[in-house]
């Protein structure tokens, strides 16, 4: 079974083989068991397309360097998921980013000359293989309902994908983004604060500063409530500081860890 190309895997992903009926005609695939594949990780990448939803969970904000990315935060420090219970599964009733629900599928080039792209799979994830119980991926040569809804949910991610590159270009354009810092005290420790840094947020000075015929642009594009929602979701980073705190995850008063 042929490799797809993988010079730096995406995160989650360990390998990448293409999904076909010849290799594949008797795999199945089945649920994870918890949510382990995300334990270890902070950080989510997020389309615009969840905003709206994944600000009422989580921080939304866009990683440093010059072609940012936006990310929801499930923990404010590198290797902290303060989502996950002890029994390893994530918590309920909280949004669950399309990133982590197209696990372990996605679509990739095979061919770096060429713009197709196939339906893979991690086989390392442990959830796709020969076993008894699980969705069929294949009824004889075609492709069962299961996976024709994969490879649907896969495509939309990735034209979901294509709109938020857009929404970055306009920001940048825009100049309305800056450096984000933010400090948070705790009643115990009024004199030595814990400041986040590493990440980018909209700048709410400059926003308010764009002329009125870009401001209704906007509106009308449906681009400001995206900016809104962001904006709105930063309120959640004490909620996060604090579950962290509850947990017994945050750093030494002294770190000023990044994001």
């Amino acid at each position: 079974m042929a490799t797809a190309p993988q010079p730096q895997l995406p995160l989650f992903y360990k390998d990448l083989l293409p999904l076909n009926s010849r290799d594949h005609g008797d795999w199945k695939v089945s649920s994870f068991d918890d949510a382990g594949f995300l334990a270890n990780t902070h950080a989510i990448p997020l389309t615009v397309d969840e905003f709206v939803d994944a600000q009422r969970s989580y921080p939304v904000v866009f990683t440093a360097g010059d072609n940012p990315l936006p990310i929801a935060l499930m923990g404010l420090n590198e290797g902290v998921n303060t989502f996950i219970a002890e029994d390893g599964k994530l918590e309920a009733g909280v949004y669950v980013p399309a990133y982590i629900r197209r696990y372990p599928f996605i679509l990739a080039k095979l061919n770096k000359d060429s713009d197709d792209m196939s339906l893979c799979f991690d086989p390392q994830s442990g959830v796709v293989g020969k076993t008894d119980d699980g969705q069929g991926l294949f009824d004889g040569e075609n492709p069962t309902e299961y996976t024709q809804g994969v490879l649907e949910f896969c495509k939309r991610f990735e034209e979901s994908g294509q709109r938020t590159k857009a929404f970055l270009e306009e920001l940048k354009k825009l100049d309305i983004l800056m450096d984000g810092e933010i400090s948070i005290t705790r009643n115990d420790m009024p004199d030595t604060p814990f400041v986040y840094r590493g990440f980018q947020m909209v700048d709410e000075n400059k926003l308010r500063e764009l002329p009125a015929e870009t401001v209704h642009s906007l509106n009308k594009n449906g681009m400001m409530m995206l900016i809104h929602a962001q904006l709105f979701s930063m309120n959640l980073m004490r909620s996060i500081f604090e579950r962290q705190s509850a947990q017994g995850k945050v750093p030494t008063p002294n770190a000023t860890p990044a994001v």
